[in-house]
């Protein structure tokens, strides 16, 4: 509980209830990176009364076979949030301080990179990147988010992957600059940080939260709870939570058909991401 995952769940609740008609509870299965999760859903009835929250790193779990579920046993039912992820270096780092230059250097030496853990979102995503603008990296796992933070403010590391929510306080207090936003379009918030897209590479790393029920739930009853989910996280309410992300509440928050497609499209980009790391066969 507490996370954003959990919190996200939470904000969307306060008014899709109300367009539900029907009473909201989240409900935490805590272990295996979702995978109890998951194997909980696995056992319910397929009648739209479990809606099952999921990010990232449910799809890394469903990769690599932790748990009974497969991503055909699912259909995204709404997206609550697409937050992009920037690169960040130490802001006292001048060596690094723009992304060319990081580019410039990766080719004498590896760029060491904190990420939280092996196989995890930081280090798809810049495995992703890695791939795509030939930039060798050197991952280093610190176990968490945190002291992934703590290590590249330190000098330990030279690199990390952030998103803005977790970047903007860091930012703002100088002690990491944002280099390179893994994305297509650009942040109002941050209108000097170059996109990947605008740098010659076609890479997109989000972390996206939304909500899914099992394969096999009445279409009906799929639409009414996409079209409920959706509309909540329209309301201020709602938008506002997302702007202190630098969301933008009017493309955030998506129906069925353009999440379910994206869902699917993220497993595929990550099971083929895990592959590339030797974490899968």
């Amino acid at each position: 509980y507490g996370g954003g995952t959990d919190t996200t769940a939470r904000m969307m609740s306060i008014r899709t209830r109300r367009y539900l008609n029907a009473d909201m509870q989240i409900v935490g299965k805590r272990g295996g990176s979702g995978a109890k999760a998951q194997n909980y859903t696995l056992t319910r009835p397929k009648d739209g009364c479990t809606i099952m929250a999921l990010t990232e790193s449910h799809l890394y779990t469903l990769a690599r076979k932790k748990s009974n579920m497969k991503i055909d046993d699912l259909v995204g039912v709404a997206r609550a949030m697409e937050e992009p992820t920037f690169i960040v270096v130490n802001s006292k780092n001048t060596e690094l301080s723009t992304i060319e230059k990081l580019i410039e250097r990766s080719k004498k030496k590896p760029i060491l990179t904190a990420i939280a853990n092996i196989g995890g979102t930081e280090h798809i995503g810049m495995y992703t990147y890695s791939k795509a603008a030939g930039v060798p990296f050197k991952a280093v796992s610190f176990g968490s988010g945190a002291q992934s933070v703590q290590a590249l403010a330190s000098g330990k590391v030279e690199a990390s992957l952030l998103n803005p929510s977790e970047a903007a306080a860091l930012i703002d207090a100088g002690k990491v600059k944002a280099i390179l936003l893994l994305h297509d379009k650009e942040l109002a918030d941050y209108p000097d940080v170059p996109t990947s897209y605008s740098m010659g590479h076609e890479v997109k790393v989000v972390t996206t939260r939304g909500y899914a029920v099992l394969k096999g739930t009445p279409q009906e009853i799929i639409d009414a709870i996409s079209k409920a989910m959706v509309k909540a996280m329209m309301h201020e309410t709602f938008a506002t939570y997302l702007k202190g992300a630098s969301l933008d509440p009017a493309t955030s928050p998506a129906g069925t058909e353009v999440w379910d497609k994206q869902l699917k499209e993220n497993y595929a980009k990550a099971e083929a991401a895990l592959r590339g790391l030797g974490l899968i066969e």
